[in-house]
């Protein structure tokens, strides 16, 4: 184990814009070949992403979500796919912090660790003698095809008592890795399925979901720091959003890139950037990207306002998950009405528009993401109602 010197944000961002360029001359490869290119993958490490969320005791920046949002937003206006596995890796590292000290000492072994993972329970686990056995399969595992190490979900079935949802960290060796990522959006992530077949899991490695979801940490080096005692939910959705803001923000430098070439085919507009049009068009993106930020900053905030003495309430809870419906909703709003004013050209493969029209609606159709779920969970409890998921 080895403290390191911890970068700043802006050192951080600074880092992520310089690794920008070469994410964006592969973002082409790895749409086509429906993986993160290697040269993508060594870039971000090299600008130090994966160790975000990772405990500087094992030479990580233990960065708040306010960091995450920034850093990841710079990547995601030059690559979706690349920001998107690069946000989704910092949630199952985050859980994984939330393990006994033993078993981060071996997944943090490996430096630049990378750890993919879900929160669907789409397995079911038995207890064996010091451990349990699980059978299941996971999909749109996002970064599988880098990763070292996975977070399962499992339905534990005791011989007594009822069954209930567990976390696990599996290395990725341990499991079968299905190639069906043939998808129209975020092609570029390698979001395949994982599959266990009769894979013991050792007791330490396994903890019941409901504590992780609370932010119950069994760790005692992570037990008084405050970005690992939050809950999971809240945590999840800040380290989300900033893919989407940096796809609006990508949209809109794209746009304005293209418009002094663009006349409006059929028209006297000898020039697109004449139209006032497009002058109504652009301001409106413009703010609804503005509007996306404002919800995310409110999101991350949030969270990084709590910590170790702070209590979540109801509220606060669903409305984390209503901000990041709303950046979400309004970033795709932005992305609609640019996209809509590129005219045909736009369409064709070399121009990023396409692409990113597509990454957003993606991340738009994500059950978590979806503005539509996170916006009437909100309501219903606004409206005096109990939540109908676990998963605030």
């Amino acid at each position: 184990m080895s403290t390191t010197q911890v970068p700043t944000r802006e050192e951080l961002v600074r880092r992520a814009s310089e690794a920008a360029p070469v994410l964006r001359a592969n973002s082409t490869w790895s749409e086509r070949n429906r993986r993160l290119h290697e040269d993508t993958v060594a870039a971000l490490a090299e600008a130090g992403v994966f160790r975000l969320r990772t405990p500087a005791r094992y030479g990580g920046y233990e960065a708040d979500t306010g960091t995450l949002l920034d850093v990841v937003a710079e990547l995601g206006a030059a690559d979706g796919a690349a920001s998107w596995v690069s946000s989704v890796y910092c949630i199952p590292t985050w859980m994984a912090c939330q393990f006994p000290d033993e078993v981060q000492d071996e997944v943090f072994a490996t430096p630049d660790v990378r750890i993919c993972g879900t929160l669907s329970p789409s397995a079911v686990a038995t207890p064996v003698g010091g451990g349990i056995r699980v059978n299941g399969k996971w999909g749109f595992i996002s970064g599988a095809l880098h990763a070292q190490w996975q977070e399962i979900i499992a339905v534990l079935v005791p011989e007594d008592g009822e069954p209930y949802p567990v976390v696990a960290l599996v290395p990725l060796s341990d499991l079968l890795v299905v190639d069906d990522w043939h998808t129209s959006g975020l092609k570029g992530t390698g979001s395949v399925s994982t599959v266990a077949q009769d894979v013991f899991v050792p007791e330490e490695r396994v903890l019941p979901l409901p504590a992780v979801l609370e932010g119950r940490t069994a760790s005692e080096g992570n037990a008084n720091t405050a970005i690992y005692r939050n809950p999971l939910l809240p945590v999840a959705a800040a380290s989300s959003v900033g893919t989407m803001v940096g796809l609006a923000r990508a949209a809109r430098e794209s746009f304005l890139r293209r418009l002094p070439t663009r006349k409006i085919t059929y028209t006297a507009y000898e020039s697109q950037r004449d139209a006032p049009l497009t002058h109504l068009q652009v301001a409106e993106a413009s703010m609804k990207v503005d509007e996306a930020e404002f919800h995310a900053r409110r999101l991350t905030s949030l969270v990084d306002a709590s910590g170790v003495d702070q209590e979540w309430d109801l509220l606060d809870r669903v409305r984390a998950r209503a901000d990041m419906g709303a950046t979400c909703r309004l970033a795709k709003e932005a992305v609609d009405v640019l996209a809509s004013a590129s005219g045909g050209s736009s369409i064709y493969e070399d121009v990023p528009m396409q692409r990113i029209v597509r990454d957003v609606q993606a991340m738009t159709l994500h059950a978590l993401m979806n503005p539509n779920t996170n916006a009437e969970l909100y309501g219903r409890v606004l409206c005096g109602l109990e939540p109908n998921t676990q998963y605030v």
